[in-house]
């Protein structure tokens, strides 16, 4: 039998309050998703002026992220053509992500869930999906 330690609501809210406090400090509105550590989604926000097509990349940024155990940027790389993991954004049905935003969360060394974000540049996406991390694991 396992255990597992997975985000809760609460937790979610949390890491969308720190993602949007960013999101707002640079100008950016974001559409941001939490899963658990199985990249099932647990909450979902999209602020005033956030993308509709980003709703989408949002959510599979963060199912990459927890599945995978890995930051989605960490894929752009390796699956460019003649890398290791060339091809791999067609699979699940096209929901790896391989774009900068999705973000594992991680307490004691053990993926908890996934952060996903969308709307800006796979920079800004980054930054404020790490703020959202920050705001959580200073809540612990």
């Amino acid at each position: 039998m396992l255990s597992v330690t997975r985000l809760d609501a609460n937790d979610a809210d949390i890491l969308i309050a720190g993602a949007v406090a960013h999101a707002e400090q640079i100008g950016v509105p974001m559409c941001i998703a939490i899963t658990d550590e199985a990249g099932q989604l647990i909450a979902f926000r999209r602020m005033d002026g956030g993308k509709v097509t980003s709703s989408t990349i949002a959510i599979d940024k963060a199912f990459t992220a927890a599945g995978a155990k890995k930051a989605t940027h960490e894929y752009g790389a390796a699956s460019q053509p003649g890398a290791a993991a060339y091809g791999i954004a067609s699979a699940i049905g096209g929901r790896l992500m391989v774009v900068g935003g999705g973000l594992p969360v991680i307490v004691r060394d053990a993926v908890v869930g996934g952060i996903g974000v969308s709307s800006g540049t796979p920079d800004q996406d980054r930054a404020v999906a790490q703020a959202g991390i920050d705001a959580f694991l200073a809540q612990l």
